[in-house]
């Protein structure tokens, strides 16, 4: 059975365009609904957005305070609660927490907060983790791997070199053979 033979559009779905200036007898000519004179009865004009003819726009009628970050970092939060849910077998991977519906976007930032104790080991791939959150998985037996952050692509584990660790301060030489 064709159902599609049957299918009608609803009434006002394909609404006709309006045509200007087709005469006075079309009931949009001469002006062809631009008014009289003025800029934007011109050619070749654009109305921006925000403009008012004179009166104060209201963008800038309106008081503005404080500003927003051009850095700032929106973590997606997986709680705990979430993890437990989830056998030890294998890492937990953005991957794996987007398949389970933990997060959206498996390329944004991930940080895993600490609700109730860790009942299972687990390896936790993410990027930030709350202090309690971190001493409750390594108290249950599990490890945690900082992801480094956001990339194009996806997201990679951080080297063992490349850990937050304190820099070393550079050894400056007192070689005053250098200086000549």
């Amino acid at each position: 059975m064709a159902i599609i033979d049957y299918l009608k559009q609803p009434k006002g779905a394909n609404k006709r365009t309006k045509r200007r200036g087709l005469g006075q007898g079309s009931g949009h000519g001469k002006t062809a609904c631009r008014g009289h004179k003025g800029q934007t009865a011109r050619g070749n004009t654009k109305k921006y957005k925000g403009v008012e003819g004179g009166q104060m726009p209201l963008m800038r009628r309106l008081p503005k305070r404080g500003f927003a970050s051009q850095n700032k970092k929106e973590y997606q939060l997986v709680s705990s609660k979430e993890l437990n849910i989830l056998s030890g077998d294998k890492p937990i991977t953005p991957e794996l927490m987007k398949k389970k519906g933990f997060i959206k976007d498996v390329r944004g930032l991930i940080k895993v907060l600490s609700a109730d104790k860790f009942k299972k080991s687990l390896e936790v791939h993410a990027h930030a983790f709350s202090k309690a959150a971190k001493l409750a998985i390594e108290e249950a037996g599990g490890s945690i791997l900082i992801l480094k952050k956001r990339s194009p692509v996806g997201y990679r584990p951080l080297a063992e070199d490349e850990v937050k660790k304190p820099k070393d301060m550079p050894v400056k030489s007192d070689d005053s053979s250098s200086k000549e």
